[in-house]
């Protein structure tokens, strides 16, 4: 099968390779900075949960804030779970599995 090339018949695969290896490594360098997330973000969005848990116990019901602690309890478990199986250990599974719970304060 002839393969059709931009730069002609004479152009040389590696060369389109290396291309194409250097812009999905600067896709995926622009995506990983998109989804950064700092500590003071994380910290921020737990504080965002723990308020809107103790204004939904005060004005609406503790049994429907159990739940929404309950859910980010859950969801930062599930992650520590996730993390400690993809080989983080220690500290660092820790803090990735807070910013990855906590991070979406980010676009608030």
């Amino acid at each position: 099968m002839m393969q059709h090339w931009p730069e002609g018949t004479r152009a040389d695969p590696d060369a389109a390779r290396d291309r194409y290896e250097g812009d999905v490594r600067e896709a995926r360098a622009a995506v990983r900075e998109v989804f950064r997330v700092e500590l003071p973000v994380a910290h921020l969005g737990l504080g965002i949960v723990l308020v809107a848990c103790a204004a939904m116990s005060v004005f609406w019901s503790p049994v429907g804030s159990g739940v929404v602690a309950g859910a980010f309890a859950a969801l930062f478990l599930a992650a520590l779970a996730v993390t400690l199986f993809r080989g983080r250990r220690g500290w660092a599974a820790v803090l990735a599995t807070y910013k990855f719970s906590f991070g979406w304060a980010n676009w608030v």
